[in-house]
């Protein structure tokens, strides 16, 4: 474990390979270490007493999707750059990687728009995917059944999902975006993390080049694969319960 300049504290896991002197890294962010703003929006949308505001819920959702934009933001590669200003020339340092947003509908949209808000410039990837569970309601499967998504080869993928529960839908979406291309590097960006998701997406994804970055991680799933004591259900409180 180590601390970067801002105090964001930092996990690294590594893993041998083949090449005993070859490590791979996978950087697991968890913001709930340190003290900030961020805890305020979070605290908000598990809170029984205020989460059934849609608005407020959804817009607190959307602020946590901003502020992890920002802090991603830090990671990338930059190039500088002159710019004409009325008065003379200015040289500043801007992002150069070509950056796709996927997003899992439809509790991810106010987060996704958050991250939009930051990297208005960025390519933006939609998957639709579901739980259909079976006749005990202890067990289910996820399927995807939709992709609209831009060309990702070579492109910074930041995949959002407010909830990451057990880590499936996650996976499966990036597997069905490979469809579209490799990309360089992936941040995987969600709210509320259980503990057995981490531990899934650090062997489901490739360690040399995934970020995970969540607000918090909780201890553990009820019966239903619900994180506990996690918010309930993301999509319900930001856009009403389906029948």
């Amino acid at each position: 474990m180590f601390i970067d300049q801002d105090k964001t504290i930092t996990f690294v896991f590594r893993k041998k390979i083949n090449n005993a002197n070859n490590l791979l890294l996978m950087r697991i962010i968890n913001f709930s270490e340190n003290n900030s703003l961020l805890n305020s929006f979070v605290r908000e949308i598990r809170d029984i007493d205020i989460q059934n505001d849609r608005l407020r819920f959804r817009r607190n959702i959307e602020r946590i999707g901003e502020v992890m934009a920002y802090e991603i933001s830090k990671t990338l590669t930059y190039e500088a750059k002159k710019i004409q200003t009325p008065l003379g020339i200015s040289e500043i340092n801007l992002p150069c990687e070509n950056i796709v947003i996927g997003t899992i509908l439809r509790a991810g949209l106010p987060f996704h728009h958050g991250f939009l808000n930051y990297f208005d410039g960025a390519e933006n990837a939609f998957v639709s995917a579901y739980r259909k569970y079976k006749e005990s309601y202890e067990s289910f499967n996820i399927f995807i059944e939709y992709i609209a998504s831009p060309r990702i080869e070579g492109k910074t993928l930041i995949l959002t999902d407010p909830m990451l529960a057990t880590g499936s839908s996650m996976e499966l979406t990036y597997k069905a975006l490979l469809t579209k291309g490799n990309p360089d590097k992936i941040h995987l960006a969600t709210i509320i993390a259980s503990k057995q998701a981490i531990e899934y997406c650090k062997n489901n994804f490739p360690e040399e080049k995934t970020t995970i970055w969540t607000a918090a991680i909780d201890p553990e799933l009820n019966e239903h694969a619900y994180i506990v004591p996690g918010l309930g259900d993301a999509g319900d409180l930001a856009y009403g319960i389906q029948d």
